[in-house]
C-alpha cells in the first residue's frame, strides 16, 4: 500500500492499523527524521521526493530513500558560475532555518577551492519582516562585493527580491545567483516578483523536454479541472510533482520485481496501550528488506529524467543555468559533472565553441558581466599603510608638515602607486597612513612583515612602499605584480687589480686558449718541416739545426708573412696560411682585450661571494626593517656578524672602515637599493655575487581583495609605458652603470677558447681536407713511365744586385756533369810583375786545382770553364782512398 502521511499520528495509525509496506512524502527535515526512525524500527521503506536538506542522509537508515536531489548537489554548478566570471568575492544570503543553513558548509568549501573569498554572510530570519530584510539590504549596499548567492524558500525569496529592487540593488554592476529552491518554484512566482528579478541567474535540475512530460502536463491539468471545478487554472507542474510521479513508478516497478508481499508484519510482544504515539505497538515488516533492495536497484527513464539511486540517493546528472528576462526566463547553458559549463547540453567531448554560456542579460539590462565589486555608496577611503624611515629615502619618504600637521608622503614607490591608480578603470579614493612603531624613540616604522600582518587583519586596506614579495608574507596577504627588479645581491669595496702586475700580458687570453694556440703552432711547424726538409736546404742539416730553423721560421710567421719564398710545397704553404690567419685574428682580439684591461678596468672586488665572507669571518651589513637579516641567517651567517644600517650613506661609511674597524666587508640588500647606492658611490664599489631571487617590490592587499587583479593590470600598463621611465629618472637620475660596465669588461675582456672555437674548427677542417687529398695522391697507383734520371743535387745560384736578389735552382741528375762559366771583366792585379802563386796540385789536401782560364774574345774578357763530374758519396770516397794510396 502506498500512502502520503500528513502528521506523525497519521503515520503511526497507518502503520498500526493498515500495515502499509511503504511511505512516500515526508516534506520537511523534521518530519523526515521522525518518519525515518519509524521506518527503521518497522523495516518499512521511507521514500522522500521533497526533503532536500543535506542534513538528511541515506546513511542514517537503510530504509530511507531520497528520490529528490540533495541541495548540496548543485554547489559545484554554482561554483563553476563564479569561477567562470572570475569573481573573487561572493556574499551568501540564506534564511535562518535548517533548510537555509544546510547548504552553506558545502558552498564555503566549494568557493574556497576556487579561491573565492566570502566576506560576509547575510542571514535572513525564516519568517522575516520587511524591516528586517531592509536592514540586511542596507548592509549589503555599503559593501564592495556585488556578487550575491541566495538560498531561501521561494516565498521569502519573492519578498526579498521585491525589496532589493526597491533598494536599487538590481541595477548595473550587481550579480545575483539563486539556488534551485527558487528555480524549482519559479512557475509559482507572480509577475511583480519576476519583474524585480530581471537579470538574475539561477540553477535548477534539468528536466528533459520529452513527449511523456508533455502528456503528463496535459493529463495533470485535465485531472485538476475535474477535481476542482471552477477553480483557476493551476501553474504547470513543478519538479516536485515530477519527482513524486517518478517515485510512485519506482515503487510500482519494484513491487513487480518482488511479487506479492505475503509475509506481512511480525507483531510485537502482547501488550495493550492506548497511547497513540506508543511506537512499541508497531509491527516489523517481513517483506521490507526485499522491497527496499528492489527499489534501490530500480532504474528507468522517468518524466523528470533518468531515475538512478546510489546508496539510497538520487544522483544529479545535469543542471540548467537560467537567466530571468522579461516575464519568464531563458536557458543560458548547462552544467554537467564531466564537462562543466556549456552552451548546449553535451554528453561527449565536443567543439570548443560549446564551452561557456550563451549571452546573458544582467541587472540593469547590461550584456557585460559585472566585475563583482564596486566602491560602496557610503564607503570611506582606503587606508594605505606607508612605512616610515628614520632617514630620507628615495623610495618612501614621510615628512610631517608643521603648518598643516599632516604628513607629506613622497618617493619612488609613492609615484608608481599614484601612476597605477590613474590607470585604474575606476576612481579609487585613498589616503596615506604612516605607520610608526610607538615603542621606539626614533620616528621609524615597525618591521615590514608586521605591517603586512596588520593589513591581513584589515587594520589597513593596503600597504604601499618598498615591500618585497616573499613567500612567508604571501601566506597571509596578497601581492600585486612586481614593479621593480627582483633579487638580493651584495655590494663590496673595490681594490686595485692585476693590471700593474708582472704577468698582465698573459691575462687577455685564458690558459686553455694559450695551450690550444701553442698546439696549433707546434703542429704547423712540424707539418712545414715534414714537407720541406727533403726539398729545401733551409730545413736541412743536423737535428738541432733543423729544430732551430723551423722554430725561427714559424716565429717569424707570427710577426709577419715571410718575404723569402723558401717553402716549396703547396701543403706547407697552406699550413702557414692557416697559422697566419689565426695569428692575425688572435692578435687583433688580444690587443683590444689588453687595452681594455690596462685602461678601463683598474679595480676589482675585495670578495666574490657570500661563502668567502663566511669563511673569512667578516661582518655583513643590511638595511634595518628588511627581511635580508632573516635571509642572511638562513645562509648560515652568525647573527652577531650582521650589522644594521638605515641609509646608503651609512653603507659607504661602513664599507670604507672595513670589517675589522667597526664597519663591514659587504652589504646585502635588494637590487633597487643597490642601484640607488651605486648611483652615488659607483667609483670605488661593485655589485658582485650571484642574485638571490625574490619577488621584487609589490603592493600589499588583504587576502581575497578584488583590487589585486585590477592593480596588477594597471602596473603592467605603467611599467610598459614611458611614464615609468620618467619616474625612475626623477628619483634616480640617469642611472650610473659604471659598475655593470666594469663587471662586463671583467667577464668579457678575457678571450676564451669557446669564443674562437669556430676558427679552430675551420682550421682543423681544412687540415683534414688537405690530409685526405695528400693521402689520395700518395697512395694512387702510378703508371709505368720511362725511367727518369734521379736527381741527386740542386745547384742554387744567388745574385745580389743592390736591394734585389735573384736566385736560380737547377736539378742535377746522377750522370750529369757540372760546367760553370763565369763571364765578366775581373779587375787586373795592381802589380803586374807579381809572381804567379803556385797552384796546388790535384789531390793535395783535398783541394781541387783551379780551373783553366780561356780568353774568348780578348784580353779584357775571360771565361773560366770548370767541368766536374758528379759522383755519389760512395764513389767519391773510393776515389779519395785511391788517391791516398
Amino acid at each position: 500500500m502506498l500512502i502520503t502521511p500528513f502528521s506523525y499520528v497519521a503515520a503511526i495509525d497507518l502503520l498500526k492499523d493498515f500495515k502499509v509496506q511503504a511511505i512516500i512524502g515526508p516534506k520537511t527535515s523534521m518530519q523526515a527524521r521522525f518518519i525515518i526512525g519509524i521506518g527503521n524500527m518497522t523495516n518499512v521503506p521511507i521514500l522522500s521526493y521533497s526533503a532536500t536538506s543535506p542534513y538528511l542522509s541515506a546513511k542514517q537508515s537503510k530504509y530511507f530513500i531520497r528520490t529528490a536531489l540533495d541541495d548540496a548537489s548543485q554547489v559545484p554548478a554554482i561554483a563553476s558560475l563564479i569561477e567562470y566570471f572570475s569573481w573573487r568575492q561572493a556574499v551568501l544570503i540564506y534564511d535562518d532555518s535548517e533548510f537555509g543553513r544546510g547548504i552553506i558548509p558545502y558552498l564555503v568549501d566549494a568557493l574556497q577551492d576556487i579561491d573565492t573569498h566570502i566576506p560576509y554572510r547575510s542571514i535572513i530570519p525564516s519568517v522575516p519582516t520587511d524591516d528586517q530584510i531592509n536592514v540586511e539590504l542596507n548592509k549589503l549596499k555599503t559593501m564592495q562585493t556585488r556578487v550575491f548567492v541566495v538560498h531561501m524558500s521561494s516565498d521569502v525569496a519573492a519578498r526579498f527580491f521585491v525589496l532589493a529592487h526597491d533598494a536599487e540593488m538590481l541595477v548595473d554592476g550587481y550579480a545575483w545567483i539563486v539556488t534551485d529552491s527558487v528555480g524549482n518554484m519559479f512557475s509559482t512566482l507572480d509577475g511583480n516578483t519576476i519583474h524585480s528579478m530581471q537579470g538574475v541567474l539561477g540553477v535548477r535540475p534539468y528536466i528533459p523536454r520529452l513527449d511523456k512530460l508533455l502528456n503528463f502536463r496535459a493529463r495533470f491539468l485535465s485531472r485538476y479541472k475535474q477535481q476542482n471545478p471552477g477553480a483557476p487554472e493551476p501553474a504547470n507542474p513543478n519538479v516536485f510533482h515530477l519527482w513524486a510521479y517518478d517515485t510512485a513508478w519506482a515503487i510500482a516497478i519494484a513491487l513487480t520485481k518482488v511479487g506479492p508481499l505475503t509475509l506481512g508484519f511480525k507483531s510485537p510482544s502482547s501488550q495493550n496501550s492506548n497511547d497513540l504515539n506508543d511506537l512499541r505497538v508497531l509491527g516489523v515488516s517481513q517483506d521490507g528488506p526485499r522491497l527496499v533492495d528492489a527499489i534501490q536497484a530500480t532504474k528507468f527513464q522517468g518524466i523528470s529524467g533518468e531515475f538512478i539511486l546510489v546508496n539510497g540517493q538520487r544522483q544529479a546528472s545535469v543542471f540548467e543555468i537560467f537567466n530571468v528576462i522579461g516575464n519568464s526566463y531563458q536557458s543560458a547553458g548547462f552544467w554537467t559533472p564531466k564537462f562543466g559549463l556549456s552552451k548546449k547540453l553535451v554528453t561527449s567531448s565536443g567543439p570548443s565553441d560549446t564551452v561557456g554560456l550563451n549571452t546573458l542579460i544582467w541587472p540593469g539590462g547590461s550584456a557585460q558581466a559585472p566585475r563583482g565589486w564596486e566602491w560602496p555608496v557610503a564607503g570611506k577611503k582606503l587606508k594605505i599603510a606607508v612605512p616610515v624611515k628614520p632617514a630620507p629615502n628615495a623610495f618612501v619618504n614621510v615628512k610631517k608638515n608643521p603648518a598643516t600637521g599632516k604628513f607629506d608622503v613622497t618617493g619612488y614607490c609613492i609615484d608608481v602607486f599614484e601612476a597605477v591608480m590613474q590607470e585604474m578603470p575606476y576612481a579609487v579614493p585613498y589616503e596615506y597612513v604612516p605607520v610608526v612603531d610607538p615603542n621606539m624613540a626614533t620616528n621609524s616604522t615597525i618591521s615590514y612583515t608586521e605591517i603586512c600582518h596588520q593589513v591581513s587583519l584589515k587594520k589597513y586596506d593596503a600597504m604601499v612602499g618598498d615591500t618585497t614579495i616573499i613567500i612567508n608574507r604571501s601566506l597571509y596577504v596578497d601581492f600585486t605584480l612586481p614593479y621593480t627588479e627582483s633579487g638580493v645581491q651584495m655590494v663590496v669595496p673595490m681594490k686595485k687589480n692585476w693590471s700593474t702586475s708582472l704577468w698582465v700580458f698573459l691575462k687577455p687570453i685564458e690558459p686553455i686558449l694559450w695551450a690550444a694556440f701553442l698546439s696549433v703552432f707546434v703542429f704547423t711547424s712540424f707539418v712545414i718541416w715534414l714537407v720541406e726538409h727533403k726539398e729545401s736546404r733551409d730545413f736541412g742539416g743536423s737535428a738541432w739545426k733543423q729544430l732551430v730553423n723551423i722554430a725561427y721560421f714559424s716565429f717569424q710567421a707570427l710577426l709577419a708573412v715571410p718575404k723569402d719564398p723558401k717553402l716549396k710545397k703547396w701543403l706547407s704553404k697552406f699550413a702557414l696560411i692557416n697559422l697566419v690567419l689565426l695569428v692575425w685574428l688572435l692578435e687583433k682580439l688580444y690587443s683590444a682585450s689588453l687595452t681594455s684591461m690596462m685602461t678601463v678596468h683598474q679595480l676589482q672586488p675585495t670578495v666574490d661571494d657570500l661563502n668567502q665572507l663566511i669563511s673569512n669571518g667578516d661582518y655583513i651589513g643590511y638595511q634595518g626593517g628588511s627581511f635580508v637579516k632573516d635571509f642572511l641567517k638562513s645562509q648560515k651567517v652568525e647573527e652577531h656578524k650582521i650589522r644594521k644600517y638605515s641609509s646608503t650613506d651609512q653603507y659607504a661609511e661602513a664599507l670604507m672602515k672595513g670589517s675589522w674597524n667597526g664597519g663591514v666587508a659587504a652589504v646585502f640588500d635588494e637590487i633597487p637599493y643597490l642601484k640607488l647606492f651605486m648611483s652615488k658611490h659607483c667609483r670605488n664599489h661593485s655589485i658582485v655575487g650571484r642574485v638571490h631571487k625574490t619577488g621584487g617590490f609589490g603592493f600589499v592587499f588583504p587576502k581575497g581583495s578584488p583590487l589585486v587583479a585590477d592593480v596588477s593590470r594597471a602596473i603592467l600598463t605603467v611599467t610598459e609605458g614611458d611614464k615609468f621611465a620618467g619616474i625612475e629618472q626623477r628619483w634616480f637620475g640617469y642611472e650610473v652603470t659604471c659598475n655593470n660596465q666594469a663587471n662586463a669588461i671583467e667577464s668579457g675582456s678575457v678571450i676564451t677558447l669557446s669564443s674562437l672555437r669556430g676558427v679552430f674548427f675551420i682550421t682543423i677542417g681544412l687540415w683534414a681536407v688537405v690530409g685526405v687529398i695528400c693521402a689520395v695522391i700518395w697512395f694512387r697507383p702510378r703508371q709505368e713511365e720511362e725511367p727518369v734520371q734521379e736527381a741527386v743535387a740542386e745547384l742554387a745560384v744567388e745574385h745580389v744586385r743592390g736591394n734585389r736578389d735573384e736566385s736560380i735552382i737547377w736539378r742535377i741528375g746522377r750522370d750529369s756533369h757540372l760546367l760553370i762559366q763565369l763571364r765578366g771583366n775581373p779587375p787586373r792585379p795592381a802589380d803586374t810583375g807579381a809572381k804567379e802563386v803556385a797552384q796546388p796540385e790535384a789531390g793535395l789536401d783535398g783541394v781541387e786545382p783551379p780551373p783553366d782560364t780561356i780568353n774568348l774574345e780578348g784580353p779584357d774578357e775571360q771565361v773560366r770553364l770548370v767541368e766536374h763530374p758528379l759522383l755519389t758519396a760512395a764513389a767519391e770516397n773510393d776515389k779519395r782512398n785511391e788517391q791516398r794510396n
